[in-house]
């Protein structure tokens, strides 16, 4: 019987990765104040929420003052999102970094990105603006694409308003909301429009392929995000089956050509671990600018660890100074 050389490889089998000392504290911690709840899929989208708020929200205290921080309501084709934008005491940069949060679209907020966002705003130097679209179920897909764009439009005509230059863009995200950042700067690129300086895209889910490696070796829930929990999301987000192999969710089969530079951050234990070094490999065929770095023993989300895990310092300056060269 032949068996192809990638499902060998997966029959074998692959030891998972040793986790850095501090991320597997906060992989315990974590995991520790979730078990005090019900499994998020078990409960109301509402409950679920309010336990990912609750769980969430010790990791996002702390860190850098903002010399102001405004909550803001803007316009879409689907209604008003809120924005949060962060403008640090110190500014070495005039632009803004338009950030959007994870949580396989159902979960999370800007409230859970917090000390993240601030963390970048107070780096770099520069404004960070925080979008919090409106999540699935009540917007499935492409509804939150589709805000975000709307969101990008309403910042570059206000950007002066809010304090900083609308025509030296930066974007970014982490897992639902890399791959929202990217759909937002494909989409400006078909429109001809050159919007952003670069992307910064955080252990960011590419495709709807759930077949692979990665997933069976780090996604069984040891390691933070589940497979169950990518089931569980797709299944609230996607409205119809061909969902699946729309090239905005299958981003690894999208045309990438003559898009904005892109910096991937790279978590080496993670389900969408493949996803992101196929990323890497098909923007440098494509002609994409591209950088890029794994870092080594940390999980998904690992960047809400700074309190705790100098990886996570590693990871917010290597990104910091990749901006600022492409400033």
């Amino acid at each position: 019987m032949h068996i192809a050389p990638e499902f060998k490889a997966a029959m074998h089998g692959t030891h998972p990765a040793p986790l850095d000392p501090k991320v597997r504290a906060f992989v315990r911690g974590m995991a520790a104040d979730a078990g005090k709840f019900p499994r998020r899929d078990t409960v109301s989208i509402a409950e679920g929420r309010d336990i990912a708020e609750k769980v969430r929200a010790p990791w996002a205290k702390g860190g850098p003052a903002m010399a102001r921080t405004q909550n803001l309501p803007v316009p879409t084709r689907h209604g008003e999102v809120q924005i949060r934008v962060y403008t640090p005491a110190e500014r070495r940069q005039p632009g803004a970094f338009i950030y959007i949060h994870g949580g396989g679209y159902v979960l999370f907020s800007n409230d859970t990105h917090d000390r993240l966002m601030r963390e970048y705003a107070q780096r770099a130097g520069m404004v960070v603006v925080g979008i919090n679209y409106t999540r699935a179920p009540e917007a499935r897909f492409p509804q939150p694409i589709e805000e975000c764009i709307d969101t990008v439009r309403w910042l570059r005509a206000n950007g002066a308003a809010l304090g900083f230059d609308a025509g030296q863009l930066f974007i970014g995200g982490d897992s639902a909301g890399g791959n929202l950042a990217l759909n937002t700067c494909l989409h400006f690129r078909d429109a001809g429009e050159a919007v952003f300086r670069g992307m910064v895209l955080n252990y960011t889910g590419f495709s709807t392929n759930l077949y692979r490696d990665s997933v069976v070796r780090y996604g069984a829930g040891d390691y933070g995000l589940s497979l169950h929990m990518m089931v569980w999301f797709f299944r609230n987000y996607l409205r119809r089956f061909d969902d699946f192999h729309d090239p905005r969710m299958n981003l690894l089969a999208a045309d990438l050509h003559g898009i904005a530079p892109a910096y991937l951050a790279i978590t080496e234990c993670d389900p969408l671990y493949d996803d992101n070094i196929d990323m890497v490999a098909k923007m440098q065929a494509e002609g994409v600018d591209v950088a890029s770095k794994v870092y080594k023993g940390t999980v998904h989300s690992f960047l809400e660890a700074v309190s705790i895990a100098p990886v996570a310092d590693e990871a917010f300056d290597d990104t910091v100074r990749w901006m600022a060269n492409k400033a």
